[in-house]
């Protein structure tokens, strides 16, 4: 579903505002939003394009993992990944409230507070990748290597093997 160019998300500006170029994708919101369903929708390689997952540590510490849409987290490797003894997905309920963002359009840009950020370690074999544009409907693709210095993201092995 094409949307009109002007109808910019506040991830799309902050990319703007930080000199990060992008290339907005959009999808029909009312289909299916599993990671998979939207990669075909925008026409991407499925390991190019990251979900957005919130976690809290045992410490109370939030931390968010980006990883390919067809992949799990592995909690274990993701609590080592930022130093805590565990981490555990934060309840939907909560996602709204912390972060400003919907599930199924959760982006690693423009949360209301920076937290700790890791991406999957296959970021780095691409030139650009795919991360939700902050509303279900709209992705943005990008250099992974900027949008990684813009939110001083880390990359490591965090998923399921």
């Amino acid at each position: 579903m094409a949307k009109p160019k002007d109808d910019k998300t506040n991830v799309m500006r902050l990319l703007d505002q930080h000199g990060v170029p992008y290339t907005p994708h959009f999808y029909d919101p009312d289909g299916p939003i599993d990671g998979l369903s939207v990669a075909r929708a925008v026409g991407a390689d499925p390991e190019a394009v990251f979900k957005t997952l919130v976690t809290r540590g045992a410490s109370g510490g939030y931390y968010v993992f980006d990883i390919p849409v067809g992949d799990s987290l592995d909690l274990k490797k993701a609590a080592r990944a930022v130093g805590e003894k565990s981490i555990a997905m934060l309840p939907q309920k909560e996602l709204l409230p912390l972060t400003g963002y919907v599930h199924g359009g959760c982006s690693p840009v423009g949360m209301k507070k920076p937290f700790p950020t890791v991406f999957h370690e296959t970021v780095i074999l691409f030139d650009t990748i795919y991360v939700s544009a902050g509303k279900i409907g709209a992705q943005v693709e990008t250099d992974p290597n900027a949008l990684m210095a813009l939110i001083g993201a880390g990359a490591a092995d965090v998923t399921v093997e």
